[in-house]
C-alpha cells in the first residue's frame, strides 16, 4: 500500500494525538459493534517485534465478572492509598477508574511467550511488553478518533485477575481498558488538572548523543 497523506490528514493525526486523554468519567451509552471492531482492528495493526503479535484482548460481557473485576480494583486502590502514605487521602479522592460505568470493558493480555527470537534476543520480555503497548496506543487513538473515551486502569493484582479470566500459564493481564461515551474530554491530563503531577516539556526529556552529566 503506497499511500500518500495530504497535509489535512497529517494535521488530523496530530490533533487526535494531542486530544487523547486517559478518561475516567463515562456516561450511559453503547459502542456500536462496527465501531468496536474498527477500534480493535486498529489495535491489531500495531507494530510488534518479530511480528510476534503478543496481544490478546478479552471483552468482558458478564455483569458478575465485571463486578468481580471492579472489586479487585477497589482492593488495589486501597492498597495503593496505604502505600502512598501522607498522599493516600488525596489519592482516594481522585476518580481513578471507570470499570463499573464504561460501555465496554476490555482486558489487554500479554500472551504466553511463543519463543520469538527475532529482534528480542537480548530483551525478550521487554520487547513483548513494548509490542502490546503499541497495540494499546493504537486502540486508544482510534477510540479518540471515534469520539469515545478510553481509560487505562492498572489497579489490580495480576494473578487474581488472571484467575478470574482463566488465563493459561504464561499469560499475564496488563491493562483494564474502559471504553465508552463521555460527556466531554478533559482539557488537560486529569492528574495535571487535579494538581497531582505536572507534565514535563519535551525539551527536558530530549538529549543528544549521551545522557547529560548534570541530570
Amino acid at each position: 500500500m503506497n499511500t500518500h497523506f495530504a497535509p489535512a490528514d497529517r494535521d488530523a493525526l496530530y490533533r487526535v494525538i494531542a486530544a487523547r486523554r486517559d478518561m475516567r468519567h463515562f456516561v450511559p451509552g453503547d459502542v456500536e459493534p462496527a465501531t468496536l471492531r474498527r477500534i480493535l482492528q486498529a489495535a491489531h495493526q500495531g507494530p510488534s517485534v518479530g511480528l510476534m503479535q503478543p496481544w490478546r484482548f478479552i471483552r468482558i460481557t458478564e455483569p458478575a465478572l465485571r463486578r468481580d473485576i471492579a472489586a479487585l480494583v477497589d482492593t488495589e486502590r486501597q492498597a495503593t492509598a496505604e502505600a502512598l502514605g501522607e498522599r493516600g487521602a488525596d489519592f482516594m479522592r481522585l476518580k481513578v477508574e471507570g470499570v463499573r460505568e464504561c460501555a465496554e470493558l476490555l482486558v489487554a493480555v500479554l500472551a504466553p511467550d511463543d519463543g520469538t527470537v527475532f529482534g528480542r534476543r537480548t530483551l525478550p520480555q521487554e520487547m513483548a511488553l513494548c509490542s502490546l503497548a503499541c497495540a494499546i496506543e493504537n486502540l486508544w487513538l482510534a477510540a479518540r478518533a471515534e469520539n469515545l473515551g478510553l481509560g487505562w486502569v492498572s489497579l489490580f493484582e495480576p494473578e487474581a485477575l488472571g484467575a478470574l479470566l482463566h488465563l493459561p500459564p504464561g499469560a499475564r493481564p496488563m491493562a483494564l481498558l474502559c471504553l465508552g461515551p463521555v460527556a466531554r474530554f478533559y482539557d488537560e491530563p486529569m492528574l495535571q488538572a487535579e494538581g497531582w503531577r505536572q507534565a514535563r516539556p519535551l525539551d527536558e526529556l530530549l538529549h543528544t548523543d549521551r545522557w547529560p552529566q548534570d541530570r
